[in-house]
Order: structure tokens, then C-alpha cells, then sequence
């Protein structure tokens, strides 16, 4: 996941910085690890911020970030988005995404849980047999895009008898994120959170509560700290940025899934994922920056 980063200039001072304040080894997990390492969501988590930063800072250092950048992540990358607004620091989103993916995996190990991708149906429909089975919607992705999550017993009677029209794929996840089988977790990144001082954003934050602009630092940290146990609402990031009328969306490493939705929601907003530094000169030319 970081290797290609780690050949630009300055990038193997930031990891080791990041391995510090995330009590990781950064550089080795985000290089040499084993399938089954890169897999467990307590080195996951701050890989992914750690790479979504290291691509970001290098847009940076070619001018390639516009005045008016509007930032979202979903899910952990809600961390980053943070620190790309200004919100937190890096150090901070990196040493947060570990602690919180530390803390899930623990609260996973309570109960068999997981998460299952509703694709298609009436939403009504889903949701309504979501709550027949006493799962949650926990993620919101897009429209005819619903990801269950709870007990395993629960999803796997939605498999064998899911909603009219749609069909349901297990995903290959610890468990149920973003439910209240997370509380535990909830509550150390919460404390967690409240040793760090915010700052208000100084570009705009989409939340993936409501979609909407973070009013303030500490308005950005709460929610990221409740965003462990509820839904992530990437429909209504996706329709603030539609309404803001943005005119690219580059997604940062490990990219692709989000400029997926983008191009099915978005029609005609051109859309570039960067998955490694040879990706960053087509990002001038959607731009025009640099």
C-alpha cells in the first residue's frame, strides 16, 4: 500500500514519524506484511490514512490542491479528510486511525458479527427487512447501495431470504462497523479524542453523519468520534458534493471504490483515482494546477 509513496522525497521521514505516534511499524506493514497482517482492521485503519496523507502532502508540494477544495473520506478516511481541513494534525489522524482500528478489532472479538452489501430493491423494503432482522444500515453508500451490519446469524438469514429485488454479498470484514456492537470502541476513541485540541477547518469537511459541512473543529472531532457506531452516509456526502457543483473528484490512495460511486452518482464529473504517484500528472490535467 505505501511503497510506491515511500520512493518520494521526505516520504520514509513522515512514516517514521507516523510509526511513532501510531506504535506501528508503518513502513514494514505498509510494504513487506503478510496478507493476513494488511487484512486485520488494526493495521488497516492507519494504513490507510497514512497513505491517503502521503499522497496529499505530495499534491501539495506540486501545487496540484485548489483553493476551494471541499474534503470527504469515508469511513476511517474521515481521519485524513480531517487533517487535509485542517483540522487535526496528520501525527494525530495517523495515531487515532491506529487506536480506533485497535479498538474495533477488540470490540469484533465480542460477537460474531459482519457487514453484507444490499444491492438493489426499494429502499423502504430494505430497510424495513433490516429491521425485521435486528440489523442496522450501517453504511448508506448510494442509491440501491445499503450495507447491513450485525450478528452473523441475522445476515446470513437475509442471504437466504433478502429483500424483493435485491440480492445480498457477505463482505470480508471484521465485523459489524459502524453499529452499536462498536460501543466499546466508541468509548476509547472518544476519550481519545479529547486529548487532542482541534482547530476549526480551514477548508470545507463533509461529515459522514449528515453530509454537511463541520460547523467547527470540535463540531468534526464529536462526530468522528460517533461515527464509530453509526451509519456512514456517503449518499449525502456524494449529494453535497452534486450540489456544490464540484468539477473533479480525485479520490487518495487506496482509491477506486469511491470514484466508483462518483461516476454512477455524479454522471459527467470527471473523476480520478490516485493509486500511486504515476496517477498525479493526470490530476493536473483535470485541474489545470501545477
Amino acid at each position: 500500500m505505501l511503497s510506491p509513496w515511500l520512493e518520494l522525497p521526505g516520504t520514509a521521514d513522515r512514516i517514521s514519524i507516523w510509526s511513532k505516534a501510531s506504535g506501528l511499524d508503518l513502513e514494514r506493514l505498509g510494504t513487506t506484511a503478510t496478507a493476513d497482517e494488511i487484512t486485520d482492521t488494526s493495521v488497516t485503519q492507519p494504513l490507510v490514512v497514512a497513505a491517503a496523507l502521503l499522497a496529499f502532502e505530495e499534491l501539495e508540494r506540486r501545487g496540484l490542491v485548489p483553493a476551494d477544495l471541499i474534503a470527504a473520506g469515508h469511513s476511517v478516511g474521515e481521519l485524513a479528510a480531517a487533517a487535509i481541513a485542517g483540522v487535526i494534525s496528520s501525527d494525530d489522524a495517523v495515531a487515532l486511525a491506529a487506536l480506533r482500528g485497535s479498538e474495533m478489532a477488540k470490540a469484533c472479538a465480542l460477537e460474531p458479527t459482519g457487514m453484507s452489501a444490499v444491492l438493489g430493491g426499494d429502499e423502504e423494503v430494505v430497510l424495513a427487512r433490516l429491521a425485521e432482522l435486528g440489523l442496522e444500515p450501517a453504511n448508506r453508500n448510494a442509491a440501491g447501495q445499503i450495507v447491513a451490519a450485525g450478528l452473523l446469524s441475522a445476515l446470513e438469514e437475509l442471504a437466504a431470504a433478502p429483500p424483493e429485488k435485491a440480492r445480498v454479498r457477505a463482505l470480508p470484514v471484521a465485523g459489524a462497523f459502524h453499529t452499536a456492537f462498536m460501543a466499546p470502541a466508541q468509548e476509547a476513541v472518544t476519550e481519545a479524542a479529547s486529548r487532542i485540541s482541534p482547530s476549526d477547518p480551514t477548508r470545507t469537511l463533509l461529515s459522514n453523519a449528515d453530509g454537511q459541512p463541520v460547523t467547527s473543529g470540535a463540531d468534526a472531532l464529536a462526530k468522528l468520534a460517533a461515527q464509530v457506531t453509526r451509519p456512514v452516509r456517503w449518499d449525502l456526502c456524494t449529494a453535497s458534493l452534486r450540489a456544490a457543483q464540484v468539477t473533479a473528484i480525485a479520490e487518495l490512495p487506496p482509491a477506486g471504490t469511491l470514484v466508483g460511486i462518483a461516476k454512477r452518482e455524479m454522471k459527467g464529473t470527471p473523476t480520478l483515482a490516485i493509486k500511486t504517484p504515476d496517477d498525479i500528472p493526470a490530476l493536473s490535467e483535470l485541474t489545470g494546477l501545477g
